[in-house]
């Protein structure tokens, strides 16, 4: 036999993390590396943070799962939170950020069929990353992930990212929604412009149609308020969260108002895991942290912290970078050539995580509870990993 037990779907490196401090993972050899990949934006309060790990320990000895054939009071203590805290009326509790937008989708076309509607199809974005289910890599223009899977699902249309023209150009008489990432994070860090996310809030009013946001990258603090919508000066209609919402554990939503979920009554949708109790518990638990303008004005000053050193310590290697974008805790550090060479020299030599992107971006999304010490130590390791660096011949 030659192919591994994992199935070879990914590139790994030789990195092999048994255990987290903060945020550090140390390897299984003994080595440390400072993460400011937080598990791709998960871990954000850290590895081993104690509120976290005592909730989820006593969750455990307590009640994992039951399905959803009975009452969730679980469930429904973390729902009414989230709608006490954001825009929404109601909650679908998932398990991935794919499953939390394929949600978001069925809740936009439910919505319109049940008003006698055919609307179907939904309008994204160039560059965008919304999952890897055949509906989310279908909502998605990049060719990388369509090889191998085709035929594409129908009902979906491209359009460049913060192109407000382009989108009302694209809005036919089959439009349901709109579905877009207020930062694209795979894309490249690349945070929408206000004008392009109200107008497409003013669109999709004038059209009857939904505002879908993809927040699983941004969302939960990541950005410096518990949502980015929140930033723009809108509410969506729908939204998918994911990544940090359990901390490390895996758990997504779909938050929609009410009116937009009045196509999602019994039997239109389902999970198995969904809401389990385990997960509820992690989420309270971050929830316990983040949602309280302490600690997200905290998220925002670290962020223009790192921010401002990052800007100037570009200004010494403009043969490498030329620029960083972002909001809060979720920054891109944009290069002059392909970024992956570049992170794995800072992994592999220098003990430092972080996650390429495109446009020649690298991520820089540390834990959200980091402090000044750490700051200067990734600072040091970016600084040895940009001077011993060598721009490979191809690039």
């Amino acid at each position: 036999m030659t192919i591994t037990p994992l199935m070879p779907v990914y590139p790994r490196c030789g990195f092999r993390p048994v255990r987290g401090e903060g945020a550090w993972l140390i390897s299984e050899d003994g080595s440390r590396a400072l993460d400011f990949a937080a598990g791709i934006a998960v871990n954000l309060l850290g590895h081993g943070h104690p509120h976290l790990t005592k909730a989820i320990q006593d969750q455990a000895a307590t009640l994992i799962h039951v399905s959803n054939l009975y009452g969730s009071p679980q469930g429904e203590a973390f729902a009414q939170r989230l709608v006490d805290t954001t825009f929404a009326d109601t909650v679908f509790f998932t398990n991935s950020g794919a499953e939390a937008v394929e949600c978001a989708i069925k809740t936009a076309r439910a919505y319109h069929q049940s008003q006698g509607s055919d609307r179907f199809e939904i309008i994204t974005f160039k560059n965008a990353f919304h999952g890897r289910t055949m509906a989310t890599i279908s909502a998605s223009n990049q060719e990388k992930m369509h090889k191998g899977f085709m035929p594409l699902l129908e009902g979906f249309k491209y359009v460049d990212f913060d192109d407000l023209e382009g989108a009302k150009a694209a809005i036919g008489p089959k439009t349901a929604a709109f579905l877009v990432e207020p930062i694209q994070g795979e894309g490249g860090v690349r945070p929408a412009s206000d004008a392009f996310i109200q107008g497409l809030r003013a669109l999709a009013d004038e059209h009857g149609i939904m505002l879908i946001l993809d927040e699983v990258q941004c969302g939960v603090a990541r950005s410096g308020t518990l949502y980015a919508y929140e930033q723009y000066g809108i509410i969506p209609d729908i939204m998918a969260t994911a990544k940090g919402l359990g901390g490390g554990f895996p758990v997504g939503a779909c938050l929609a108002t009410e009116a937009a979920a009045r196509g999602m009554v019994v039997g239109t949708h389902g999970s198995t895991y969904g809401g389990n109790p385990f997960a509820m518990a992690a989420c309270q638990a971050v929830w316990d942290v983040v949602a309280n303008e302490e600690f997200l004005a905290q998220v925002r000053s670290t962020g223009e912290k790192l921010r401002s050193t990052l800007e100037q310590f570009i200004g010494n290697y403009p043969n490498l970078f030329n620029g960083v974008r972002g909001k809060g805790l979720m920054l891109g550090v944009m290069m002059t050539h392909e970024t992956r060479p570049f992170v794995a020299h800072l992994r592999d030599n220098h003990g430092l995580l972080l996650v390429a992107a495109g446009d020649n971006t690298f991520r820089v999304l540390p834990p959200l509870n980091i402090g000044d010490d750490e700051i200067q130590t990734f600072m040091e390791k970016l600084s040895a990993g940009a001077a011993s660096y060598q721009i490979p011949e191809a690039a």
